[in-house]
């Protein structure tokens, strides 16, 4: 069984990844990726509820996975660019909204 890894040693495997392939994009061509990535995950969602059946020459089965794990390397990507610890953000984020909506969606 594979261990888990954390957030934390997921950007250092994608910061590794990234030096030893020619180094990071500029910043405005990573977020680019970002979209583009985002529009392959929306077109897999849209498939897998029905609302745009996959063209007759793409491949049958879902690749939801796989789609979401491209956005979130181009997102690391973007947070390893400006140094910035996604472990800690989102660790922000949780709190923020659990302060702000905790009693939002009941």
């Amino acid at each position: 069984m594979k261990k888990e890894i954390s957030l934390k040693e997921i950007q250092h495997i994608v910061n590794k990844w990234i030096k030893d392939h020619g180094g990071f994009w500029p910043p405005l061509s990573m977020i680019t990726a970002i979209m583009e990535e985002l529009g392959e995950l929306a077109r897999e969602v849209n498939s897998l509820e029905g609302y745009k059946p996959r063209k007759v020459n793409k491949k049958a089965k879902s690749n939801l996975g796989e789609e979401l794990a491209d956005l979130l390397f181009s997102i690391i990507c973007v947070a390893n660019y400006y140094k910035i610890g996604l472990s800690d953000e989102l660790e922000k984020i949780i709190d923020k909204y659990s302060k702000r909506d905790s009693r939002r969606f009941l």
